[in-house]
């Protein structure tokens, strides 16, 4: 008995690709605090709430993505051991488990206040039923999937306001519930086309096994090279916008300045060598520069 409960938490943990979901899930929580220092008060209630409800509702746009990609997950070897195509779940049993979560986490950020929930709604659409499908047909779908993977920040932070501050800071000051979300979402939507290319450059062979078309030219040559070096170099000017509009101090900005730097540093190498070690440079940066720069941001923030 305990050996299948332990297989189903096991299997619960690959069905919702807990990493994935974490890393969301922290994303949306320095956000949140972040737009608790904005309002000078932090409600650790709240954001045990909006924990609770990101991680379900990533969990659940996840779940919905292995359904829909569940026969091609057999044919990867990174994938293969997934509940679903390993036999040891069922799609009606994951569908379920999804639909239960993705309820639940709507109905629990909508507690916060209405854009935290109409985002998550957005995200779960984009994130299962746009992007995933693109996958196999065109590199376009990084484009479209960077705007899902880029709205945690933007859910965070509106979820640190109630209903009725985001209508009062509306009136007396925009630019807090405008320009300090719109950046955090910039810099998590241009930080991904390093970071998915890096990926699909080290796990191209993989990939191709799925039918997956991910690199800019769905080939690991040198114009897609030039596109991951391109995506590095902007996040120079991107990483400097929180000190440009005010609400980052010094010590973000160069932090965030050095990383911008090294990623270019590694995609000019890579756009050099076109070889796996300088795109798994390139990847691991990107696991590294976004939880950093947001940490860093958190404690050297400065209110609007």
């Amino acid at each position: 008995m305990l050996a299948e409960v332990m297989q189903f938490v096991d299997d619960l943990k690959k069905l919702v690709k807990m990493r994935l979901t974490m890393t969301v899930v922290f994303s949306a929580s320095i956000a949140f605090l972040i737009g608790s220092k904005q309002q000078g008060d932090i409600n650790w209630i709240n954001w045990l709430i909006l924990t609770l409800g990101g991680f379900l509702v990533t969990g659940s746009a996840n779940g919905f993505n292995e359904i829909i990609e569940r026969d091609l997950d057999k044919l990867m070897k990174r994938t293969a051991d997934r509940p679903i195509p390993a036999g040891r779940m069922t799609t009606g049993q994951a569908l379920v488990l999804s639909l239960l979560m993705g309820i639940a986490g709507t109905y629990t950020l909508v507690t916060l206040n209405f854009m935290a929930g109409v985002l998550s709604v957005f995200s779960i659409i984009l994130y299962a039923f746009i992007y995933t499908p693109l996958k196999r047909k065109s590199p376009i779908a990084v484009f479209v999937g960077a705007f899902p993977g880029a709205l945690p920040p933007l859910i965070g932070y509106y979820a640190a306001f109630s209903q009725n501050d985001l209508a009062a800071y509306s009136q007396t000051n925009a630019a807090a519930i405008v320009v300090i979300p719109l950046v955090l979402f910039a810099i998590q939507f241009v930080w991904q086309f390093p970071h998915f290319w890096g990926i699909a450059w080290v796990l191209d062979d993989d990939y191709k096994r799925a039918g997956f078309r991910l690199l800019p030219t769905t080939r690991r040559d040198k114009v897609s090279a030039f596109m991951v070096l391109f995506s590095t170099l902007l996040m120079i000017p991107v990483s400097l916008l929180p000190y440009y509009f005010g609400f980052g101090g010094l010590t973000v900005s160069l932090v965030s300045l050095a990383g911008a730097l090294l990623f270019s540093w590694y995609g000019f190498k890579l756009f050099i060598k076109c070889d796996l070690a300088s795109a798994r440079k390139v990847m691991f940066t990107s696991f590294f520069y976004l939880p950093v720069i947001q940490l860093v941001l958190l404690f050297d923030f400065v209110a609007l």
